[in-house]
């Protein structure tokens, strides 16, 4: 089952940055990304220029991607969650609303424990703002009020156009 194209509209946007921040303060948390399961980043927080989050991003979708297959042949649906650890930093990765992945790191500063309680609630939070955003998406759908100014060209427009 493949997850429809979202429109990120600035509100949730917004939301969803004031949710990440409030979880890196609360999990005493060094970075937090936001991906989507394509391995593109949403959107991250705290120390994130220290990172190549293009390849983090897509890294981690691949890791999502290929624990998913390890799940399917043990008979699980998926593993929701993941965890790294090494030897200064750990990677705590998520599932979020069944479309994001929400990546954590942290170091001796935090534990697992915190970390896990703090995202639990943040999934929370994400997952009502991602259902908003589904909503507001199918909405704009089914009014026929396009947020692609392009949508309604043809492929006969285009040839007439170059012709």
């Amino acid at each position: 089952m493949s997850n429809p194209q979202l429109i990120m509209y600035d509100e949730e946007f917004k939301q969803i940055n004031v949710v990440l921040e409030k979880l890196l303060r609360e999990a005493n948390a060094k970075v937090i990304f936001l991906v989507d399961k394509n391995g593109q980043l949403i959107t991250g927080c705290g120390e994130t220029e220290r990172f190549d989050t293009t390849s983090l991003a897509s890294l981690t979708a691949g890791n999502i991607a290929a624990t998913g297959g390890l799940a399917k042949l043990i008979g699980e649906k998926e593993f929701s969650i993941l965890f790294h650890e090494g030897e200064k930093d750990n990677l705590h990765i998520s599932i979020v609303a069944g479309r994001v992945i929400l990546v954590v790191l942290f170091d001796t500063r935090s534990s697992l424990g915190l970390v896990r309680l703090r995202v639990k609630k943040a999934s929370e939070e994400l997952t009502a703002i991602f259902n908003r955003l589904l909503q507001k998406n199918e909405e704009k759908e089914k009014s026929g009020d396009s947020e692609f100014p392009f949508a309604e060209i043809t492929d006969d427009d285009i040839d007439n156009l170059f012709s």
